[in-house]
């Protein structure tokens, strides 16, 4: 029993895993975590989940000891579609008679799915900026330079994340970058405007998905991880604003035109 308990634990945990990797919020991954092991039949089960760590203990009355465990997240992305698949595969693993193996397996193809191939997030992040600038009082020529500033800077963005730089210094450089091509834009040709380029393409790495989560946090009684999540939404969004700051600061410095 204490070996197929062990392998309910783990299942448990990799799925709760999987949800905190991907951006869910903590209740439920909490509450992902407790209906799998009650469907097995676990009676005492206790979760504690934050952002940067997962901890999970079951209590049988069939076992004279609880079995605990810990584990460690590094690094969060935003993927709704795996949050979406976990939450249908514990439905099905509490409605069905999925065995402990075959739901881990369920588990290992939905981790090991790919994101949107590259072009596809590429044109995504190239329309976000554009029409970004267009809502912000962008023309015609802002649209086209915004439309190739998002895709500039989400691809040097993906770069950057392959050489593990941390999403604080990523955001600076994009943003950075951002500036460098609409202030450049906007001295070459003359109807163009940096403003709206640069705010359009920010948008792109502003962490909307964190500062909701941290509000449904607060809301559900999480404060800690509530107050973790809106602080590094702070803090992503004050590198934001310092990137594209400084080169305009630069820029201005160097001579540029800035109005």
């Amino acid at each position: 029993m204490d070996i197929v308990q062990k392998k309910i634990l783990v299942l448990a945990t990799y799925a709760g895993e999987i949800m905190m990797r991907n951006g869910a919020e903590i209740y439920r991954v909490e509450d992902t975590v407790t209906r799998i092991c009650k469907a097995c039949g676990i009676p005492y089960v206790n979760v504690f989940a934050t952002p940067t760590g997962l901890f999970v203990s079951l209590d049988s009355r069939s076992s004279d000891y609880s079995q605990t465990s810990i584990k460690r997240i590094h690094g969060n992305t935003t993927n709704l579609s795996k949050i979406s698949q976990v939450n249908q595969f514990s439905r099905r693993f509490t409605t069905t008679d999925l065995s402990v193996d075959e739901g881990m397996e369920i588990l290992r193809q939905i981790d090991r799915k790919e994101a949107y191939p590259l072009p596809v997030r590429l044109l995504g992040a190239a329309m976000v900026a554009s029409f970004f600038c267009l809502l912000c009082g962008g023309n015609e020529i802002d649209f086209c330079v915004a439309l190739l500033s998002g895709a500039c800077c989400y691809l040097f963005s993906v770069l950057l994340k392959k050489l593990d730089i941390n999403s604080f210094v990523t955001g600076f450089c994009c943003c950075s970058l951002a500036s460098v091509i609409a202030l450049s834009a906007a001295a070459s040709i003359k109807p163009a405007s940096f403003d709206p380029i640069i705010i359009g393409t920010i948008m792109i790495f502003v962490p909307g998905v964190a500062l909701t989560n941290s509000i449904r946090d607060f809301l559900s009684g999480d404060m800690l991880s509530g107050v973790a999540r809106i602080v590094e939404a702070m803090l992503t969004a004050v590198s934001l604003a310092a990137g594209a700051g400084v080169v305009m600061k630069i820029w201005e410095v160097l001579g540029g035109p800035i109005s």
